[in-house]
């Protein structure tokens, strides 16, 4: 290092989307100049202009011409590469980590070529001789997949499937440059693993399909996962030389643009289209422009093989991110790498791939600092356990005493308590309240609950002082896996369990009628929640339907009979 306790990085591609965020996430340490690099000098001087502890310093460094000059005038400890698209570096693949290392620096990037990560060994000799490193490949895919399988992998003594994916919010913004790299092998022959042999399967083509469910969040899904070539799929192999399949894939949102990229791939793998490559600027406008639905993403990280006691294991690792926080993670492994270097860890002498570097702990403190939630499911719970805590697993010792004692269901358990029911909102509510079976208004009622457990079912009985109704809960599967499902008669609903600040919160995800999905836009609203008071179970039940208005609400207190 150039300078004591001190790092100058130099970020080609430094006011892009990628870069752009790995500048967000260390503009809290002083320590740090950041050079922010491209080839437009108003760009990176607007960037500059943003509030930061490090130091934001403007420059122009163009990766196709004089990149090596450019570098060498800023004598930077550090060159990250984030421009790309990393599939198009054909001739002078190499030259930012050949400018980096003229220039006495380290180097990472965050190439999502595999391709390019697995050519990166050819470098290693002469790093070495350096005393430098250089690590490709730096994002999410591989090194976040790979901290996973690490994590997963421990209580395995062999490894056969890796399946991982990321669904980013619609809001999360691609740069065109990752446009121009999907473009460049959408419908074109990715070379994957299957049954044990490597093989072509075409890129954004081939996909599957899973649900990201944290306990006590609401799930993310279910979301299409198109395959994509990504370092993961030469890395990951390996590391675990004997997998016999491994699938990387991208769940973009919203699932109708999603769902056409897919379709013109096709016309590419069966040749009617020679390339998506003309139509990266349209794409590009498309994803950026026609955005809807809910600003959350997620990813996942599935792994089949054998346990230590010779047993089949499946193991899976899922992560939600709300807001702004899921478009972080990407830039996250060249943040930790640049605060090891920081601390006076740096990375060993070398070039190579950068999937095994970063622990998943290390993700952690970072997830855990952005209120980003992770889980890992070992399979199916045991089946004889009460409903809410085989779907709540460990957030359901989050509860308060009460909650858990009134969802504790193995056999019969009887309630009662007191409960005021506010009036429908008008005439056409309080017909539909009658059919459903809600109650009618009163400040004060007796109010009793009987929950049975029958089979895999919960069957709730509730009698407010006469005027009684019932509904039969039960886990969801399929589309509505990670839910429970609330029946009325003809009408279900899909909920969502939240658990936060001790309390149990119910959020309607999407209901049917006779099994016919309905409008999400028809979904009954209102809070729905059961909380602590007095050392009592508390319930809070608002039910209100798009333009007709609340229907019924309850609240009121409930101890076992």
């Amino acid at each position: 290092m150039k300078q004591a306790g001190r790092l100058t990085v130099l970020i080609v591609g430094g006011y892009g989307t990628f870069g752009g965020r790995l500048c967000d996430l260390l503009a809290d340490e002083p320590r740090l100049t950041l050079i922010v690099a491209g080839r437009s000098l108003a760009r990176a001087t607007a960037f500059c202009a943003r509030p930061s502890q490090a130091k934001l310093v403007p420059a122009v460094v163009d990766r196709n011409a004089g990149v090596a000059a450019a570098i060498a005038a800023h004598d930077p400890d550090i060159v990250v590469d984030a421009s790309g698209p990393f599939q198009a570096y054909t001739r002078g693949a190499y030259a930012v980590v050949e400018a980096a290392l003229a220039a006495g620096a380290d180097y990472l990037d965050l190439a999502d070529s595999a391709a390019l990560v697995a050519g990166i060994t050819a470098l290693d000799a002469r790093t070495r001789g350096l005393g430098r490193f250089v690590l490709s490949g730096a994002s999410s895919f591989p090194v976040l997949t790979a901290a996973v399988v690490r994590r997963l992998a421990g209580d395995l003594q062999r490894i056969d499937t890796i399946a991982a994916g990321i669904a980013p919010s619609p809001y999360a913004g691609v740069g065109i440059n990752v446009i121009r790299a999907i473009a460049s092998y959408a419908g074109k022959p990715v070379r994957v693993i299957a049954d044990g042999e490597p093989v072509d399967r075409p890129g954004l083509v081939a996909s599957v399909t899973r649900t990201i469910v944290v306990p006590g969040h609401v799930p993310l899904g279910p979301v299409r996962y198109s395959l994509v070539d990504v370092p993961d799929l030469v890395v990951l192999p390996a590391l675990w030389p004997g997998l016999r399949s491994i699938f990387t894939g991208a769940g973009p949102t919203p699932a109708i643009l999603h769902r056409a990229l897919s379709a013109l791939a096709w016309l590419v793998h069966v040749r009617v289209l020679p390339s998506l490559s003309p139509f990266a600027g349209l794409m590009d406008w498309c994803v950026n422009h026609l955005r809807w639905g809910e600003h959350r993403g997620g990813m996942f990280v599935d792994v089949t093989g054998i346990d230590r006691d010779g047993w089949p294991a499946a193991r899976r690792w899922n992560m939600l991110a709300e807001g702004d926080a899921g478009p972080l993670v990407p830039s996250m492994a060249a943040e930790i790498v640049i605060r090891a270097c920081l601390d006076s860890k740096p990375p060993a002498a070398g070039a190579r791939a950068a999937g095994p570097e970063i622990d998943l702990a290390d993700y952690e403190r970072r997830f855990a600092a952005r209120g980003i939630v992770t889980a890992i499911d070992h399979g199916a719970p045991d089946s004889a356990l009460p409903i809410y805590r085989q779907m709540l697993g460990a957030a359901y010792d989050q509860l308060s005493a009460p909650i858990q004692r009134a969802h504790d269901v193995t056999g019969t358990l009887v309630l009662s308590g007191r409960a005021r029911v506010e009036p429908a909102a008008n005439p056409i509510a309080r017909l539909i309240g009658r059919i459903v079976g809600f109650p009618p208004a009163a400040d004060d009622r007796p109010v009793t609950v009987t929950l049975s457990r029958v089979g895999e079912c919960e069957i709730w009985a509730r009698n407010f002082d006469g005027h009684a109704f019932r509904s039969v809960q039960y886990r969801g599967t399929g589309r509505n896996e990670g839910l429970i499902v609330e029946r009325f008669g003809p009408i279900a609903f899909a909920i969502a369990m939240v658990v936060r600040d001790g309390q149990l919160h119910l959020v309607q995800r999407r209901w049917t009628f006779f099994g016919i999905p309905m409008p999400r836009f028809l979904l009954p609203t209102g809070a729905v929640y059961e909380h602590d008071a007095d050392g009592r179970f508390n319930f809070h039940v608002d039910v209100v339907l798009p333009v007709v208005g609340r229907v019924a609400g309850y609240r009121g207190w409930l101890v076992p009979a």
